[in-house]
């Protein structure tokens, strides 16, 4: 259950950076650009988390912790793996935009 609360706030999450980057002008205002920023920011902190949470958790498994099971390291595992996909997908598209805007001729 938490698998899919979590890929439908990556979701909305991916929504909330599709329509910051579709502005209406070619210019932003400042306080736009420092939402996109720290929406950016944020999405990469989380991946960063699950990752942590990833390494810990089959840590813990490798070790022996009595309370952690296999499934349990791959779901995070698999959780960090599509954040990681996520933002890289995030990362392609914003420099192909950079790349299209800068063969634009003048």
């Amino acid at each position: 259950m938490s698998q899919t609360i979590e890929a439908s706030s990556l979701l909305s999450q991916m929504h909330a950076l599709q329509n910051a980057a579709s502005g209406a002008g070619a210019f932003a205002a400042p306080s736009e650009d420092a939402r996109f920023t720290k929406l950016f920011g944020d999405m990469l902190d989380k991946a960063s988390a699950q990752q942590q949470a990833a390494r810990e958790i089959a840590n813990a498994f490798e070790i022996g912790q009595s309370d952690t099971d296999l499934s349990d390291v791959m779901i995070a595992m698999q959780k960090a793996n599509v954040s990681f996909a996520a933002l890289t997908q995030v990362r392609n598209k914003l420099v192909q935009a950079y790349q299209d805007i800068m063969q634009m001729p003048i």
